[in-house]
């Protein structure tokens, strides 16, 4: 594999970031239209996107298994491998939908009404997760082929495949949250009725893609499609460590929101708001980041270790650079962005300060975000995963410190997770340091 430069970062990056920006735009819009529509709805959504994104992210974990696994064999031009870790990822995926859904129907609510104070978002909550769950069985399978594309470096298809996933979502949330053009007015339901809906539209997109334009028996598509145990069983090996660390990481989110909640609906609402404000970064961020995963995964592919961390660098670089003008935005404008999210004056106010504070605190997600993901591309997932345990136990600390016993000003409470960056940052730049002078992969 050729020396990677930074227009070929550029390259894979812009694909991704636009895909997730259109991608995070379902939460986004979500959040953007329940605002309009009440406070209730509101702070529900919080709650409920972070619960049901818990669970999404499990199956996420196993996607970044086989993007892994797809870019070693891509860096080492094992190309007819390639079809079959997809096809056996898509089996699992369809397996895996089957179990969460039946777990969110069945165990949901009492876990819930056990938990969540206030009535009326308990209620909002589950109006929304009773049908948002359905959207396993559709974004399950399309992690899948993300994975494959991110994995071959072939990233250009998900920018459509985004564009028409939200363009449908944000339709669908204008006729279903609010009644309009002759439909039933469903609230929060609606919402959630309408990202499902979209994520089928992605997921059929995405199939009828593939199957038109990419060279099937290149990538070994044709002969794949037989379960395999012992293949799926090669993936859980790397992947299933993602899995877990995953779902624990996106817990800690659920387990700040529910302390927020107990402070009250209007501060779980700015929170909200602040969190939905903060996604646009964490796009930029996390596309940097899945791009030195795979470039960092092609390389080992590729018999060059020696990259990671040029490549890592290469990416912190850039993701800064790009964040840099929303940092502005945030900092000196941050009533702009409230009143993006709510016609209420009041609580666009109190959002105000949450805002900055993060603005404020968000460049220290670049490097901690980049380097952890690096860890993963290598195929450490294992250490990945008791690197993010570890600094998580420090995320709980603070929030007990914090939000529980101290019961802090929102603006406060969201220091706990630039807190959390600062462990992250050193303890996965001294992994990677580690295992770069080591040279054994």
């Amino acid at each position: 594999m050729e020396k990677i430069t930074t227009r070929h970062i550029w390259s894979i990056v812009l694909p991704i970031l636009i895909s997730l920006l259109m991608e995070q735009m379902i939460n986004i819009t979500d959040t953007i239209f329940l605002g309009h529509y009440g406070v209730v709805e509101l702070a529900a959504s919080a709650l409920a996107g972070v619960y049901y994104l818990s669970l999404f992210v499990i199956a996420f974990g196993f996607g970044i298994g086989v993007q892994i696994i797809i870019g070693r064999l891509n860096g080492g031009k094992r190309y007819h491998q390639i079809g079959t870790i997809a096809v056996q990822g898509i089996f699992f995926m369809l397996a895996i939908a089957v179990i969460m859904f039946t777990i969110s129907r069945l165990w949901t609510p009492t876990l819930l009404r056990s938990i969540v104070e206030s009535p009326e978002i308990y209620h909002a909550t589950i109006d929304y997760l009773d049908w948002r769950v359905y959207g396993f069985f559709f974004a399950f399978p399309a992690i899948i082929f993300r994975a494959f594309y991110i994995g071959i470096t072939q990233t250009k298809i998900l920018t459509s495949n985004s564009l028409i996933m939200v363009s449908a979502n944000v339709v669908l949330n204008y006729m279903l949250i609010f009644g309009n053009w002759g439909m039933p007015e469903l609230g929060i339901a609606g919402a959630a009725i309408a990202s499902s809906i979209s994520e089928l539209i992605s997921l059929v997109f995405f199939a009828s893609y593939t199957w038109r334009r990419i060279d099937r028996n290149k990538y070994g598509f044709t002969n794949a499609f037989q379960f395999r145990p012992q293949l799926l069983k090669d993936i859980l090996s790397i992947s299933s460590w993602m899995m877990i660390q995953n779902f624990i990481s996106v817990s800690m989110w659920f387990v700040f929101f529910l302390a927020v909640e107990h402070l009250g609906e209007d501060i779980l609402a700015q929170i909200n708001v602040t969190r939905s404000a903060s996604a646009v970064f964490f796009i930029i961020i996390s596309s940097f980041s899945s791009t030195a995963s795979t470039l960092i995964s092609n390389s080992i592919g590729a018999g060059n270790p020696g990259e990671i961390f040029p490549i890592c660098r290469r990416c912190m670089k850039l993701a800064a650079l790009c964040i840099f003008p929303l940092i502005v935005l945030c900092l000196c404008f941050p009533g702009f962005v409230a009143a993006c999210y709510t016609d209420e004056s009041q609580l666009a106010q109190a959002c105000i300060p949450v805002i900055q504070t993060m603005a404020a605190t968000i460049i220290l997600s670049v490097p901690a975000f980049v380097l952890f993901s690096a860890v993963s591309g290598t195929g450490r997932t294992r250490a990945a995963f008791f690197i993010e345990l570890s600094c998580l136990g420090f995320y709980l600390l603070s929030i007990y410190i914090i939000v529980i016993y101290y019961k802090a000003s929102p603006a406060v409470c969201w220091l706990t997770d630039p807190l959390y960056c600062l462990v992250l940052i050193p303890v996965a730049w001294q992994y990677l340091k580690r295992i770069s002078s080591q040279r054994a992969f």
